[in-house]
């Protein structure tokens, strides 16, 4: 008698199934040749040409440049970055607490955005502005598991490419970057400033950088769909979620390459090491280079999250896998922050502390995301107290108002 894994497998009730299909991939010689609108910089491959990377932001220095009136060589203003991490439903904290910040008054305008997963959802809005602070209001507590996936059958593990459906989170993203959003980003890239969000390309396994501004900026009549693809990609968590589809061409071939979360690789960054380089050889060489500052919000606790686990295959893989992710979350904070040390970036770091003690009884729930919202925007409105550096071992204490 055959077992449950071999009855789901069988040919014969396969064949009588319809498998998603896809073009061909981008051979593994022609990735980094492969163009979605045609543009040379509409994404950067941060494992292979992080110099692209760099000259991609002297290019937006400059354009800032002349927006302001400065000259070459000019004291400017003091550069501000922002990296809004991964964490689900977790992304509530970041949206609360952005939202708070601007209540402080003291929230700056971005010259760099990064976001990753459920970040990507939160960048575009937090890049653009208090203005949309109801924007990150409404997505993150008005927001059900109905409106992000659809639940499809347990046959789809080995009939289908996951086991939900994202139409509805697509729907979500769609209703809320139109047109009108695109023109501002458009605008904001002019002026000098980069929105970046990261996703992960299963087929090379490689991390893609998109650059959403320049994206925004060609106008073409693809472009609004690519940036919605480009942000439900980067939240589409593998097998739970289906991956995103991403029409590509090669010397005028058409291809298709295989998109899913970026958190697959990093859960948030920056910038590569190819402009920590280039920053110091400018540095060396007696260029003048800028004041930068780094604000980092990570959608997690950083404490560890204790649970007796059940002896059990599934309770035991759910544990080594969540154990994974937030490891591998932590170690992308120490890169950060290692980074930004060795390149005079000031470093302020926000997360969710070990006071915060709700807990999520279900995926999306709306009253765990609104609790959490309210976390955010208080800490951020009584002015918050950012960690300078990474909380060492699993001791993350809990954040609040500066002193």
């Amino acid at each position: 008698m055959l077992g449950a894994a071999g009855l789901l497998a069988s040919p014969a009730l396969l064949s009588g199934c319809s498998l998603p299909t896809r073009l061909a991939a981008v051979p593994r010689a022609d990735t980094t040749r492969a163009t979605v609108l045609g543009l040379p910089n509409e994404r950067f491959f941060f494992l292979s040409d992080g110099a692209a990377v760099d000259r991609e932001f002297q290019a937006a220095g400059q354009r800032e440049f002349a927006r302001l009136g400065l000259a070459a060589g000019a004291v400017a203003p003091k550069v501000e970055m922002l990296a809004v991490s991964g964490g689900g439903e977790d992304g509530a904290f970041g949206a609360g607490l952005l939202s708070g910040w601007s209540v402080a008054g003291t929230r700056p305008v971005f010259n760099l955005t990064t976001g990753v997963s459920t970040g990507a959802l939160t960048a575009p809005f937090a890049f653009l502005g208090s203005r949309y602070d109801p924007v990150l209001r409404d997505v993150y507590t008005h927001t059900s598991l109905s409106q992000v996936a659809r639940a499809r059958s347990y046959l789809a593990a080995v009939t289908n490419d996951a086991l939900s459906d994202t139409a509805p989170l697509f729907s979500t993203i769609s209703r809320h970057v139109d047109e009108a959003l695109l023109a501002e980003l458009a605008l904001a890239y002019d002026q000098g400033r980069l929105l970046l969000l990261g996703t992960t390309n299963l087929d090379a396994q490689a991390p893609v950088v998109w650059n959403i501004g320049a994206i925004a900026k060609s106008g073409g009549p693809r472009a609004l769909d690519l940036v919605r693809r480009i942000m439900l990609a980067s939240a589409s968590i593998p097998g739970a979620f289906p991956p995103v589809m991403i029409d590509v061409e090669v010397d005028g071939v058409r291809h298709q390459e295989m998109h899913v979360d970026g958190g697959a690789f990093a859960q948030a960054f920056l910038y590569p090491r190819a402009v920590s380089e280039a920053r110091a050889a400018r540095r060396r060489s007696g260029v003048r280079v800028r004041d930068a500052r780094a604000w980092v919000i990570r959608n997690a606790r950083l404490d560890s999250d204790w649970a007796s686990v059940d002896r059990r295959f599934l309770g035991i893989a759910g544990r080594a896998i969540s154990t994974m992710i937030f490891t591998s979350g932590y170690n992308d904070l120490l890169r950060m922050y290692a980074s930004t040390q060795q390149d005079g970036v000031d470093f302020n770091l926000a997360y969710i502390g070990a006071d915060f003690t709700t807990v999520l009884p279900a995926p999306f729930d709306e009253g765990y995301m609104q609790a959490l919202f309210d976390y955010g925007y208080r800490l951020g409105s009584a002015g918050y107290d950012w960690s300078k550096q990474p909380p060492l071992g699993h001791a993350a204490a809990a954040r609040g108002p500066a002193s």
